[in-house]
């Protein structure tokens, strides 16, 4: 039988990640299948959605503004208009499945697929559920996520921990190690320090860094800077013989197996490939995304004893204490690199795929 699946997932990389992912996977095991993404209008999977090679339609769609804003004036105008175009898209698309991992876009197309009685599946990335997830909670059948205690935003019965979907190419990034020094043309003997701030760049980590220098130099570390897109003209003459500066890294696997220790912001994504990267971990949570997200994913792992985690406005006063006590400690590193591990769940795409599959047969 050819499976129809639409899915939704966007705003953001960590939405639209799983979302392909996803897609990947049910190709993989339906080659026959046809499949149909909707995402928000302006929104960065109107790109990167094509690029992974998936058609996608697009919904004149945005969230609400936190503060009094002249955009939530048209907020109403936005969803009804959506709705509709969700509703006109699923009549014509007649989907066995919809498939929705957070973001505007996946409200009003799984909400209408629900009232369609389309069987609709949910992925929730964070610790801490978003506005749409909760909303769409009570329409969907089943809804995975990849934390624990997720019970206190969803009901219960229709939970399944699955993890979130990763990068496959982090599965055996031990392996690594010799390409990965080589690559970046690193000193076998000096240990390496990997500093990631996303795609775009963390002004407070980047901040840190350059202010951390000298000391990285005292304590023989050799240095990985991912400074980020809207931070490379300000620190991209701040390299030296041990600090590499990037923009970006394209092969995050590389970076991963070279690094002996690692900072980095908690995105739900990040958080979840550092699990399974399984190296010593600081988190430096931004405190600006929607909720306090990252905080709480960080404290999800942070909690367990597996990543140290210091918040923003600490960073002045505790980080040199808490780092320099982790890389003179090899027991305290065997403890948080375990424990992380731990926490990994690497079949994540599968588990959900599987989910998938239970709601097919339900319909055939």
């Amino acid at each position: 039988m050819k499976y129809k699946f639409i899915i939704s997932g966007g705003g953001t990389g960590g939405h639209i990640y799983p979302a392909v992912a996803i897609a990947n996977e049910l190709k993989a095991r339906f080659p026959d299948a046809e499949f149909l993404f909707v995402g928000a209008e302006d929104r960065m999977e109107m790109e990167k959605v094509p690029q992974a090679g998936y058609k996608i339609k697009g919904l004149w769609i945005s969230g609400l503004q936190r503060s009094l804003s002249l955009q939530n004036l048209a907020f109403p105008l936005k969803l009804v208009s959506s709705l509709r175009k969700s509703q006109k898209i699923l009549k014509d698309f007649k989907p066995d499945v919809a498939i929705g991992t957070g973001g505007y876009a996946s409200a009003p197309l799984l909400r209408m697929a629900a009232l369609r009685n389309i069987p609709c599946l949910i992925q929730e990335q964070n610790s801490h559920a978003g506005i749409t997830n909760k909303w769409l909670s009570s329409k969907v059948q089943k809804i995975c996520v990849a934390y624990e205690g997720m019970e206190k935003f969803f009901p219960k019965e229709k939970l399944k921990i699955t993890g979130n979907p990763v990068r496959q190419d982090l599965l055996d990034i031990s392996s690594k190690k010799e390409e990965a020094i080589s690559f970046f043309k690193l000193k076998k003997e000096k240990k390496t320090l990997l500093v990631l701030g996303g795609s775009l760049g963390a002004r407070r980590i980047n901040q840190l860094m350059e202010k951390s220098l000298s000391f990285f130099e005292k304590q023989n570390l050799q240095v990985i800077w991912q400074c980020g897109k809207y931070y490379e003209e300000t620190y991209k003459n701040k390299g030296s013989e041990t600090v590499q500066i990037h923009t970006f890294l394209n092969r995050m696997d590389l970076a991963y197996a070279a690094a002996d220790f690692i900072i980095s912001r908690a995105g739900a994504l990040s958080v979840s490939e550092l699990c399974l990267v399984g190296k010593p971990v600081v988190f430096i949570p931004s405190p600006n995304v929607a909720e306090d997200h990252q905080t709480k994913n960080a404290l999800a792992i942070s909690e367990k004893n597996a990543a140290l985690l210091i918040k923003e406005s600490d960073l002045d006063i505790n980080f040199e204490n808490e780092f320099s006590e982790m890389i003179s400690s090899e027991e305290k590193q065997k403890s948080l690199s375990e424990n992380i591990k731990k926490l990994a769940k690497p079949n994540a795409t599968k588990d959900i795929v599987e989910e998938i599959e239970k709601l097919l047969n339900t319909k055939n």
